[in-house]
């Protein structure tokens, strides 16, 4: 079996997808005179400290670009106020600076999981405007009051000082809010934090029912990543398994994001929006529902497209993860868009998310939409004037759009020459498998284990999208990420 270096493939097609994988000598020269600066010490004027409160992080086991931690405090009155602390990226990355621009032409990391390629040197990233365990970092507070039914009744933006207390991860956190696993040793070992880690969940489910209500998809896919070991060799694809621990960050990160947006309207500044637009494929959409036996509205209703899938989901749980699939298509990707003052509309929607106030915020390590949002945050909190023109801030939306699909594309394919390296010594067995798609590119199969997916080369005729069927690997291509099947009927 030839050896396959994943790592200069992965390298190479970041190249190809016109990304600079290399830090240059500019920014690293630009480095060193950063070194000297104290990152807690790098706070803003009117800045509150805020080390006392028990703040913590929860993100994946291996990340270390940590660029947001939580505090949750319940009131007198049973509401709950949560503060979502945003590393202050800003205050070491100066707008025009050689890191800035190198940040600005990758506009975002790449998550290979044979190799990451962040979008700040990993000096920043993952150390200086990181909100690692144990240290204290200058931040960007967004403090939301949430009520018991899940309206949010105020919320507040202002920078802050913060400690955090405990790096936890999804799985262990997960899996102990899950009752599937223990309290995490991290946890335990802080005073009181078992308590706040609930009181953080508690809030986060008032968020999600609201949400819900009002028409919010949950939407699942398969997302399979490769567990790479000392050697470089793909040893298993672990899936990404849905978990209270990242519903608890997900419901967080969107409330905050919207609050985000919000402040910046309210102060009348110019702000980039995420938006997610009412899908223009709806009438496949409608299509797709009314082959398996459901009614859908003729006109966009995400109300109506939740509850479709939250049937689906409990009628065959097996194969949702492909229509999840298949609607996140037909819904189109997000964009970013430049919102003026005082208009709102298209401009300033997200349908699958179901708000209409939304940006981009909390994590300025790793997107540049975030870091642009963060200094227009910043310039309305100093009562500057703002940092960019309208005209910049739509070649920005327009390249950190472009950029973040191009990025995609980089993980997609990264994901599928793992998986044929995985599978290359396995040629001539036999898996269970499932349709997952049949276009006129082909018929395309996942096995079950490992999930593993593929295009079916022989026996494909009369197959049916979610048939369970059982394949032959055929071959393998690892530098262009094929699998061929063969159906056995």
């Amino acid at each position: 079996m030839d050896s396959i270096d994943l790592s200069a493939i992965a390298h190479q097609a970041m190249i190809d997808a016109g990304f600079v994988p290399d830090v240059p000598h500019s920014v690293l020269d630009e480095l060193q005179s950063l070194a000297s600066k104290p990152p807690a010490a790098v706070a803003d004027s009117g800045t509150q400290d805020l080390r006392s409160l028990l703040w913590s992080s929860i993100d994946d086991r291996k990340s270390r670009d940590l660029d947001q931690v939580e505090y949750a405090e319940r009131l007198p009155n049973g509401d709950i106020c949560v503060r979502v602390g945003i590393a202050n990226v800003d205050a070491l990355v100066q707008k025009g600076s050689a890191i800035d621009s190198y940040a600005a032409e990758n506009g975002t990391s790449v998550y290979t999981g044979v190799r990451t390629f962040p979008m700040l040197p990993e000096q920043l990233s993952t150390d200086m405007t990181s909100l690692v365990g144990g240290e204290d970092r200058s931040s960007i507070v967004t403090e939301v009051i949430i009520a018991p039914d899940g309206t949010v009744k105020s919320t507040d933006v202002y920078p802050a000082l913060l400690h955090n207390f405990a790096k936890l991860s999804y799985e262990s956190v997960g899996a102990w809010l899950d009752n599937t696993g223990p309290m995490p040793a991290e946890v335990a070992s802080v005073p009181k934090m078992d308590a706040q880690i609930r009181l953080q969940f508690e809030a986060a489910q008032h968020l999600r029912e609201l949400r819900k209500e009002h028409g919010a998809l949950e939407l699942e896919t398969i997302e399979a990543s490769p567990v790479i070991n000392n050697l470089g060799q793909v040893t298993e694809l672990s899936v990404v398994e849905r978990n209270s621990a990242r519903d608890l960050i997900e419901n967080f990160m969107i409330a905050a994001n919207v609050a985000m947006a919000q402040f910046l309207a309210a102060q009348g500044a110019l702000s980039l929006r995420r938006v997610v637009r009412t899908p223009e494929h709806w009438d496949r959409i409608v299509e797709i529902a009314h082959e398996l036996g459901e009614p859908l509205p003729a006109q966009p209703d995400s109300r109506a497209l939740a509850d479709f899938l939250a049937r689906r989901k409990t009628a065959d749980s097996q194969h949702f993860p492909d229509l999840s699939l298949s609607i996140i298509k037909l819904l189109g990707p997000g964009e970013y868009t430049v919102l003026k003052p005082g208009t709102s509309g298209e401009q300033s929607i997200h349908f699958g998310l179901a708000v209409h106030d939304y940006t981009h915020s909390t994590a300025p390590n790793r997107r540049y939409a975030d870091l642009v949002s963060q200094r227009l945050v910043k310039s309305v909190l100093g009562k500057r004037a703002g940092p960019y023109t309208e005209a910049e801030l739509t070649l920005i939306a327009a390249h950190c759009t472009e950029r973040e699909d191009a990025a995609r594309k980089v993980e997609r394919k990264m994901h599928k020459v793992a998986a044929a390296v995985l599978m290359q010594n396995r040629i001539g067995e036999v898996f269970d498998a499932i349709v997952t798609g049949i276009s006129p590119k082909g018929t395309f199969a996942r096995l079950i284990k490992p999930p593993v997916d593929g295009r079916v080369m022989r026996g494909e005729q009369g197959l049916r999208v979610g048939e369970k069927i059982s394949v032959k690997l055929l071959d393998t291509d690892p530098q262009r990420g094929f699998i061929d099947f063969g159906a056995r009927h």
